[in-house]
């Protein structure tokens, strides 16, 4: 694994690049659940074990494609992309989402991050695009890649008198 991002200049010269990959998470029963109480989507393929065993095509539980999604943010801060002088980092959008594979309960997925760009918007506003792999253990094909835009905000330095 390599070392997080420091400064915002060390970010900009990774245009381009891999900036890392994360350790691998369990997607079980309980997080599907959980993620189904937050949302109210209860759909049975997500949550009901012995339905999806006899009616599923996948003979199992699947997570919601939305859960795996929204793993990125907590993934992507592992990897240490956001520089240590951030004031603030939020979602901005998404200009692409593809859900490729569905993630069965029980496996383990991981996130794998390339930054696309980096573009000013302002004194110290930085919008960057990531392209986001959210890999299977085991599997060919990932759950998902999406090109996610976050808005930074780097800590202006205070002026000296």
């Amino acid at each position: 694994m390599r070392k997080p991002i420091e400064t915002y200049e060390e970010l900009r010269e990774n245009i381009g690049q891999e900036l890392g990959v994360s350790d691998w998470v369990l997607v079980d029963q309980s997080r599907i659940d959980a993620f189904a109480d937050c949302t109210g989507d209860r759909q049975w393929i997500h949550v009901d074990p012995e339905r999806a065993k006899r009616r599923s095509p996948f003979r199992t539980t699947v997570a919601h494609g939305f859960l795996t999604l929204s793993l990125i943010g907590a993934l992507v801060q592992e990897i240490g992309v956001v520089p240590e002088n951030t004031l603030a980092a939020f979602n901005y959008g998404l200009d692409k989402v593809r859900f490729i594979s569905p993630v069965k309960v029980g496996s383990r997925v991981r996130l794998r991050t390339v930054l696309m760009s980096m573009d000013d918007k302002g004194p110290g506003q930085y919008l960057l695009k990531a392209e986001n792999t959210i890999e299977i253990e085991g599997e060919d094909k990932p759950a998902l890649v999406a090109e996610t835009l976050v808005m930074l905000y780097e800590k202006r330095k205070k002026a000296t008198a």
